[in-house]
């Protein structure tokens, strides 16, 4: 799977070509259809979002960027899964690529030197197999200074879980001004994992988060992720009556 790279030439007031813009292609050399999930970030800030897939042997046009955007240190994020379920292949896969202006400014001179229409990145070869979880011998921690606890008893060792979890940036860190918008979303995606976890864990049969309404970037990124939880029977963000259209109610599998 390659992410193609295009450019598109322009005259300037001495006549000179440059670029105006990329065109930007997602490449699939496999066998394999793929959906993905596509996002570019400018300075850490999401600037545009796709979701699509990808057919075996295929090419893919995303979208078309201005050239001077491309100073502002882009970050291309791909989340693949397959397209037909296969239990010995990882149920997702994510990769990125991040490149800085004088990397881009070589490519497009080897270009014109090749007289070449375009370049592109390799973003992964083989789709990666589903990893095994690891074993660990229990036996060998008890001496090597470790607690153990019966699982019978595990729950009573964990944090205590919560029902409903506002996941608002005030009311995870006081002092949020001067993070970027990227910062503060992983620090409430963060928030979200930790007590999802917990609920898993202290089996409750629901989850309500409150995540606002906004542009919705925070609440589509948790969908994705319940998504790619096992433990999630249903989710569900109508309205609320107590929270309006700002929360997901996480219905969990009973266990």
């Amino acid at each position: 799977m390659f992410l193609n790279f295009i450019p598109v030439f322009d005259k300037d007031i001495f006549d000179d070509d440059v670029v105006e813009k990329m065109k930007l292609y997602l490449v699939n050399q496999n066998q394999e259809a793929y959906t993905f999930n596509y996002q570019l970030f400018f300075s850490g800030e999401s600037n545009f979002h796709l979701k699509n897939s990808i057919e075996p042997l295929s090419e893919f046009y995303l979208h078309d960027v201005l050239f001077e955007n491309l100073n502002d240190n882009p970050k291309f994020s791909f989340e693949f899964s397959l397209q037909k379920a296969d239990k010995k292949k990882a149920p997702y896969f994510e990769v990125s690529l991040r490149l800085k202006a004088k990397q881009l400014f070589k490519k497009i001179e080897e270009l014109k030197l090749k007289n070449e229409p375009s370049f592109a990145y390799e973003l992964f070869i083989n789709y990666p197999g589903r990893e095994e979880p690891e074993h660990v011998d229990l036996a060998k921690l008890g001496p090597a200074g470790y607690k153990i606890y019966d699982a019978k008893h595990i729950r009573q060792n964990l944090p205590p879980a919560r029902d409903v979890v506002d996941l608002h940036i005030e009311k995870i860190i006081k002092d949020y001004k001067s993070l970027s918008n990227y910062e503060m979303l992983q620090l409430q995606l963060k928030e979200f994992e930790h007590y999802f976890e917990l609920a898993v864990a202290h089996r409750l049969p629901t989850l309500t988060v409150i995540h606002g309404v906004g542009e919705g970037v925070l609440k589509n990124e948790i969908h994705n992720i319940l998504k790619t939880k096992p433990e999630v029977a249903s989710y569900s963000d109508g309205y609320h009556p107590l929270y309006g259209n700002g929360a997901t109610v996480i219905h969990f599998k009973e266990s």
